[in-house]
């Protein structure tokens, strides 16, 4: 999803799907947000686009944001998401189906060049918290794999040419905590995120792992 609807925490709204992965909540907001554009703003996201190109900065995705917030009183979101449009980027986004194509690009861009020796290591990991039960979906970002329960409960990260990241909400967790859960400072920066795991060989995808997804799936619930 684009960076101001990651910025977002909407109430879960996720469409479980028949495939690998699951429509992000995102793009129910995104929806919504369109649909409700032209009683609000007095022009639809076509017109708008039409608009920006016409009259907005001829380029520059921070000028056009904020000539739109300046000039037009749109909200930091609408103004980026408008912006984005009329570069032609992530309308993909806009419909379930639109998304669903784009998660599969996402991932294959996230495990490609430096970090393809990653993707059966990501290809276990996403199988393994799936598996935890029928109501885990995955939703890709262009940066990471959430997945959900009600909320993000854990993730999956490429986080450097080496090593993925198995990211847990845990902010809910009363007991102590092993030292291979490494605390991300998720907590005081209240993330969803608080703690990880780092993956450098599969032979790492074990019990322990399973146990931990299970665990902040089961507290997704609570």
């Amino acid at each position: 999803m684009a960076k101001a609807a990651a910025a977002v925490k909407p109430k879960f709204v996720a469409r479980k799907s028949s495939g690998l992965y699951d429509v992000h909540p995102g793009v129910a907001m995104i929806q919504k947000w369109i649909g409700e554009l032209k009683e609000k703003t007095g022009r639809t996201i076509d017109e708008w686009v039409a608009l920006v190109q016409k009259d907005g900065p001829k380029s520059g995705h921070k000028a056009r944001v904020e000539w739109l917030k300046t000039k037009h009183k749109m909200g930091n979101n609408s103004a980026w998401w408008i912006a984005e449009r009329a570069e032609g980027k992530n309308s993909e986004e806009d419909t379930p189906e639109g998304y669903l194509e784009a998660a599969a690009k996402y991932v294959d861009e996230m495990y490609s060049g430096k970090k393809e020796s990653l993707r059966p290591m990501y290809d276990q990991l996403l199988e393994t918290g799936k598996s935890i039960a029928d109501d885990v979906k995955a939703c890709p970002c262009q940066t990471m794999v959430p997945l959900y329960r009600n909320h993000v409960f854990a993730q999956i990260k490429p986080t450097t040419n080496s090593r993925i990241d198995m990211g847990f909400a845990l902010a809910k967790y009363k007991g102590k905590l092993p030292k291979r859960l490494i605390d991300t400072g998720g907590l005081a920066k209240k993330d969803r995120i608080t703690h990880r795991i780092e993956i450098t060989e599969a032979s790492q995808i074990d019990d322990d792992v399973r146990k931990w997804i299970k665990t902040a799936y089961d507290l997704d619930g609570e």
